[in-house]
């Protein structure tokens, strides 16, 4: 592949330079070396591409789907800078759980269709949680078993797993997990603090959607939230700024440490209002959210792209909501060559205007587009 450059003010791993970043091979070649003040002049900005560990859906498509969903989704969240994700699905009987994962490890063994995030696995969040902290999910939740996920994982690259720690037999799979490298998250739960400490004393090391669908922080009885807040470096957050208070969201950023953010999109994401599937379950976009019949919150609309500017207008710097996107979620999975403007790291980079939307997005050093087709 010949050569190329991208031109403006680059966030680096030394911080705002201006110039060009070099594109060979697909992973990025150099990086300026000229310090810049993006504030100063009118040059676009360019950043990491943004990394989204928990997508359900989007552009109509819901990971669940019979058919081939997941081209559809990775096309709609690329165009919003999303350069790589995590596939999550929903909780169901096994076998439609082991048909998606089928379906999932066939797809991800392809090579990358142009203009589409790269899938980097699956976050399983579901069937194993609390029943009494469904939030969304259908009434399918039951105990995982060693043999079940044993074999779930051979079907495709887990990368991540939602359980209930409180759940008889699941403080043992946190640990058997965490030996395979597989990140556990602790959500959907009803677990007092103590059970949660256990879980991360047992190599837990994420919450998922924090302070959605599990034990509130009491002064008496801290919860979930409470261990989230206390001793966690990493979690998930919601930034719609409809699933979480600004609030409660700036008490999550300033306690832990790498707290990243996350979509959990769905697929009426980059969609108008009307009526879309999650899952087993009809829900309803409107005004921005995603509702069940009975107007509970059944995932979001958002985009990281949006959920980037609703920090900054929370008032957090650009540099330190772009680590919320990129950074963060891929040094939770390890990964080292993404989330990052460095040389030899891959080209996954947003081009952004001075509102912040993107108007260029290379996945792996391959330029979206991101226009839909007329």
């Amino acid at each position: 592949m010949n050569e190329q450059a991208v031109v403006g003010n680059v966030l680096s791993e030394r911080g705002w330079r201006h110039g060009e970043v070099g594109i060979q091979q697909r992973r990025i070649s150099f990086v300026p070396d000229t310090a810049a003040d993006p504030g100063a002049n009118d040059d676009v900005l360019i950043v990491p591409g943004f990394i989204d560990l928990h997508v359900h859906g989007g552009g109509g498509a819901d990971v669940m789907d019979s058919g081939a969903p997941f081209e559809t989704l990775a096309r709609m969240h690329a165009r919003h800078g999303t350069t790589s994700l995590l596939t999550t699905t929903m909780t169901a009987p096994r076998e439609e759980i082991d048909a998606v994962l089928v379906r999932l490890g066939r797809y991800i063994g392809l090579p990358r269709a142009p203009s589409t995030s790269r899938v980097l696995g699956v976050h399983l969040e579901g069937p194993y949680i609390n029943r009494g902290r469904l939030g969304s999910q259908p009434d399918f939740a039951t105990a995982a078993t060693l043999d079940q996920l044993k074999s779930q994982c051979a079907l495709a690259p887990v990368r991540v797993v939602t359980l209930a720690p409180e759940i008889p037999g699941h403080m043992e799979l946190v640990r058997f997990l965490t030996s395979k490298g597989i990140r556990v998250q602790i959500g959907h739960t009803l677990a007092t603090y103590e059970e949660g400490m256990q879980a991360l004393e047992g190599g837990a090391s994420g919450f998922t959607h924090l302070f959605n669908a599990m034990t509130p922080l009491n002064h008496r009885a801290p919860g979930i939230v409470g261990v989230a807040l206390a001793h966690a470096d990493y979690c998930e957050l919601i930034p719609d700024l409809v699933h979480v208070h600004p609030g409660a969201l700036r008490a999550a950023l300033r306690a832990i440490p790498k707290a990243y953010c996350v979509s959990d999109s769905t697929a009426g994401a980059g969609m108008p209002d009307g009526e879309y599937r999650l899952g087993r379950q009809r829900v309803t976009k409107s005004l921005g959210c995603v509702r069940l019949a009975d107007g509970t919150l059944a995932g979001s609309t958002l985009t990281l792209d949006q959920a980037l500017r609703n920090l900054v207008d929370m008032g957090l710097s650009v540099e330190d909501a772009s680590a919320r996107v990129s950074r963060y979620p891929a040094d939770y999975l390890g990964l080292k060559d993404r989330g990052r403007i460095e040389t030899g790291a891959w080209a996954d980079l947003v081009v952004l205007d001075r509102t912040l939307r993107p108007i260029a997005v290379y996945v792996e050093g391959e330029p979206v587009v991101l226009t839909k087709p007329l």
